[in-house]
């Protein structure tokens, strides 16, 4: 595949409508959502995608059910305890990026665990946004930023922040998404990545999370290479 993808993202989106088109419980959707996950990453490493981004956890989905916000956990624990291992095995790197410490010490050890035990495998690196939002990912890259000039008594001006506040945010050292797909129909961004899709091309597609297969991945990655991409600029045709 073209070397120009590196990176895609993906808002998980659908879970609970694939369940209730079947008459189940919502929860029975996430459930479903977890074997995409692992569909998704197997492909994407196959394709040769350097980075993959999974948005699993919004820091706005404390506010579902009760239920709801149990069962993502269960299944989360789940997933770090069965598939870790696994992860390992198949030289995948995990990183989780949002603020953890809005979950039980469990689920952080798990988590810390994950990382640790896979932090130096090559074959592609995952990234799972868990309680993650992007204005609360800028707000804090923005303060740390502070905190740094105020420490190396440096003027807080535009070049110095374009220097060192992207290094300040959950995503330091990856690059920026190429493509970032939203699953299920629905064309908005949630509040995922607002620093880092500057230049992404969004693609948006009506197959629910839990039917997401290595075909819908495929397609994104041919509808990118058929976009223009010009960075602000003009057609290579028309700049002359």
């Amino acid at each position: 595949m073209s070397q120009s993808v590196q990176h895609i993202a993906i808002i998980m989106d659908g879970n609970g409508r694939w369940a209730q088109a079947r008459g189940l419980p919502r929860t029975m959707g996430h459930r479903q959502g977890v074997d995409a996950v692992k569909r998704v990453v197997e492909a994407a490493a196959d394709m040769g995608i350097r980075y993959l981004t999974l948005f699993g956890f919004s820091s706005e989905n404390w506010s579902r059910p009760v239920e709801e916000v149990s069962e993502l956990m269960r299944l989360l624990r789940m997933y770090l305890r069965a598939e870790t291992a696994e992860l390992h095995r198949h030289n995948i790197c995990l990183k989780v990026i949002g603020d953890r410490n809005a979950f039980d010490r469990e689920i952080i050890e798990l988590i810390e665990n994950a990382e640790r035990l896979t932090a130096d495998n090559t074959a592609i690196t995952v990234q799972m946004a868990l309680n993650y939002g992007g204005r609360n990912e800028i707000l804090r890259a923005a303060a740390g930023y502070a905190a740094l000039c105020l420490e190396k008594g440096i003027p807080p001006d535009f070049n110095s922040a374009e220097e060192y506040l992207p290094g300040m945010l959950w995503t330091a050292n990856v690059p920026d998404p190429e493509i970032i797909i939203r699953s299920s129909g629905e064309q908005r961004i949630s509040n995922f990545l607002l620093w880092q899709c500057a230049y992404s091309e969004f693609i948006f597609t009506p197959t629910l999370w839990p039917d997401f297969s290595r075909v819908d991945l495929e397609q994104a990655v041919s509808e990118f290479a058929r976009r223009d991409r010009r960075f602000g600029g003009l057609r290579a045709e028309t700049s002359s």
